[in-house]
């Protein structure tokens, strides 16, 4: 078996284009049922991993069959985001073999995330994992090269830094207000949402002690709860509009597939507000907040793209940690390439054993005939060795001798290897027949 990876991700799409193409966890395993269905069942195993910043289909296929699915892969991609293969194309990475695998172990390892060293993504690769299992796409090969990279992930953060030098969304949007606003302790701020990201950038939040914190979200016993930690006020999503003008500050990021703050609402609380500065973050993908707002005056919006140059900007101190991640996962990558070798062998192995059952029962039963018969043991257990013997070496044989020359040479030394355990001078030169 082999592996090929087929994503997309923050360097390679916009954030729009990101968004098309975003899978809520709900939805991965029938996306990957469809998937194998569309391929006509060619695919044995396949795995979807989909965060805001990336999505990615992981396949296992025979070798001669790898690159043949990429493109039906890439047409299968494109028709779930409602674009066309072909601009699609411009926008993804393709990976094979070993660098399908380090792929894999580097972004679990948060080697490839837009803030370095960032953990989420692990829990988000898990979940793709049970998502596939749930599938039946999972299959030995992908659940391999999955388990393996979670256990580099490990050993990159047990053994590394990594993850010491880096700036998470949430403290980034903390530092951009700060150069927003001149003293955080007179400001209000929405947070839109209640899911983990929300919840890491309130807290980041709140330990500037804001003057104000309010949390919006669609289920409000859930955003009731998240708002009772910090004692915020919490307020229904569909208020959202008649109270925007109240924050200075807002913070969105919920699963929404179309935008839930919208151009006319931003111009209204501006209005209000007498246009007094509003600062906004949309870390959701697809958008929570109308690009064109991003177009007002008074309004400073910032998308996670937006904040890929605030986070990526540890430098230096970074670099050595790197260095040392990036070997761990060479040595990930190597065991992985001679596990799947092995893999290889295993069919081989199987018709190997099946053979010898064969002639083992074949033996056995001719010698049981004999006894019955009552012939001597000394003579049926002889005939029966001699005759397993025979079995065993009668192909390798017969390919020796219809060998010549440098064939020859070669097959003898594989067959001294084999059988004579032994380094041989010259075993061709020792056959007189």
């Amino acid at each position: 078996m082999s592996v090929f990876t087929l994503g997309l991700n923050h360097t390679t799409a916009p954030v729009d284009m990101r968004g098309r193409f975003a899978f809520s966890p709900e939805q991965l395993s029938p996306a990957l049922r469809g998937f194998r269905e569309r391929l006509l069942r060619a695919v044995p195993e396949a795995a979807l991993l989909s965060t805001c910043n990336r999505t990615e289909l992981y396949v296992a296929a025979d070798p001669a069959q790898v690159t043949q699915l990429v493109a039906p892969a890439i047409d299968w991609l494109a028709a779930q985001g409602g674009v066309p293969g072909e601009q699609l194309r411009h926008h993804t990475y393709v990976l094979e073999h070993n660098d399908a695998a380090r792929h894999a172990f580097r972004v679990a390892s948060g080697l490839d995330s837009m803030v370095l060293g960032e953990p989420q993504i692990l829990g988000q690769m898990k979940q793709a994992v049970r998502e596939a299992d749930a599938a039946g796409t999972l299959g030995t090969t992908l659940h391999q090269l999955f388990q393996r990279s979670f256990s580099v992930a490990k050993d990159v953060r047990t053994s590394t830094e990594i993850g010491a030098h880096s700036i998470s969304m949430a403290a980034a949007s903390v530092r951009l207000a700060a150069q927003l606003f001149e003293d955080m302790r007179d400001i209000s701020i929405l947070f839109v949402g209640a899911g983990e990201m929300i919840e890491l950038v309130a807290t980041h939040f709140a330990a500037r002690s804001p003057k104000t914190m309010a949390i919006a979200n669609r289920t409000l016993e859930r955003g009731e709860k998240l708002a009772g930690r910090f004692g915020a006020e919490s307020i229904r999503l569909a208020d959202l509009p008649s109270r925007l003008h109240e924050f200075d500050a807002i913070v969105s990021c919920t699963a929404s597939t179309l935008p839930i703050i919208g151009l006319g609402a931003v111009r209204s609380a501006l209005k209000a507000r007498r246009h007094r500065p509003m600062f906004m973050v949309d870390l959701a993908v697809p958008r929570d907040i109308e690009p064109e707002v991003a177009g007002l005056s008074d309004v400073y919006l910032y998308t996670v793209d937006d904040l890929s140059a605030v986070v990526q900007s540890a430098g230096e101190k970074r670099q050595a940690a790197v260095a040392q991640a990036e070997s761990i996962i060479d040595a990930g990558v190597q065991s992985f390439a001679h596990w799947l070798d092995q893999r290889a062998t295993v069919p081989l192995i199987q018709a190997l054993r099946a053979q010898a059952d064969d002639w083992r029962a074949i033996e056995l039963a001719r010698a049981r005939k004999q006894l019955a018969r009552g012939a001597d043991i000394e003579s049926v257990l002889d005939a029966l060795s001699k005759g397993l013997t025979q079995k065993m070496l009668h192909g390798t044989l017969a390919e020796l001798h219809a060998s010549d020359g440098e064939a020859r040479l070669q097959m003898a030394q594989t067959v001294s290897r084999l059988f004579l355990r032994q380094t041989a001078r010259n075993p061709a030169a020792n056959d007189n027949s």
